[in-house]
């Protein structure tokens, strides 16, 4: 890159850092500033030291414990508030892809950084190229799913001949079915969360993959859904469920086309 053009570049990386660096919220991982070296650019964000959702989910990783029901809900919770606040600002921020596998841990905060990645990205995106805030929508309704049956989205879209199109029939016979529901729940759980509160999860999971933009839920209406599931929730919470919260990183600003 010839010298003017990076320097360009570089002035309007730090710009992005700045604006983003500003942003406070609970539920937002602080970003610290820009890194070089080189013609190598790098972000700095606070040190999360509990490894990444993903290897909680699978069990990779010395030491690593399946998630509890509680411990479940309360990331939910605080990763949807996160991408609330970020589709709520003024400019609002498009989050561009949500994975467990950027979603990292420490012992009070879930933060969560993005790329694009195939299975999470939302068909109107993979057609159109166009980001919208409910593209972010559908991929924290692949979270959800994959929060709740433990398998990886790459893994269900292997068994279905029409990944996006069959994609919402699968969890309703799997996940939305009653006679069905306990054999597709994440083995790791041991059974042990309410059946009724999960299958309202589901519903919002399936709300969220609908590839009619129009009538998928807003961040904010599913943050009110999770809500009230964790309030009618009486399970006593587990030692990492007490001051969990969720922290969302958001690395690059677009504009809201839709």
């Amino acid at each position: 890159m010839p010298c003017k053009k990076f320097d360009a570049f570089i002035f309007w990386v730090q710009t992005e850092v700045n604006f983003l660096g500003r942003l406070s919220h609970p539920n937002l991982v602080k970003l610290l500033g820009l890194g070089r070296e080189d013609s190598k650019l790098f972000l700095v964000y606070e040190f999360m030291n509990r490894g990444s959702l993903d290897n909680h989910i699978y069990g990779r990783g010395a030491g690593v414990e399946p998630l509890s029901w509680d411990t479940r809900l309360k990331i939910m919770i605080g990763a949807a508030k996160g991408l609330a606040f970020l589709h709520t600002l003024e400019k609002r921020i498009i989050y561009r892809d949500l994975k467990p596998s950027n979603i990292l841990l420490d012992k009070s905060h879930i933060t969560t950084r993005v790329m694009g990645t195939i299975g999470y990205a939302a068909p109107e995106y993979l057609i159109s190229g166009n980001l919208y805030v409910k593209s972010d929508v559908y991929a924290f309704g692949i979270v959800l799913l994959e929060m709740l049956t433990g398998l990886r989205i790459r893994d269900i879209i292997m068994r279905l001949s029409q990944p996006h199109s069959s994609l919402q029939n699968w969890l309703k016979s799997s996940l939305l079915n009653r006679g069905k529901m306990r054999s597709n729940m994440d083995a790791r759980l041991e059974g042990k969360y309410p059946p009724k509160l999960a299958l309202e999860v589901a519903q919002i999971s399936l709300k969220c993959i609908q590839t009619n933009v129009k009538v998928k839920p807003s961040m904010v209406e599913v943050v009110e859904r999770l809500e009230k599931i964790e309030a009618a929730n009486e399970k006593p919470a587990d030692s990492m469920r007490r001051g969990t919260r969720s922290r969302v990183v958001q690395q690059h600003r677009r504009p809201d086309d839709g």
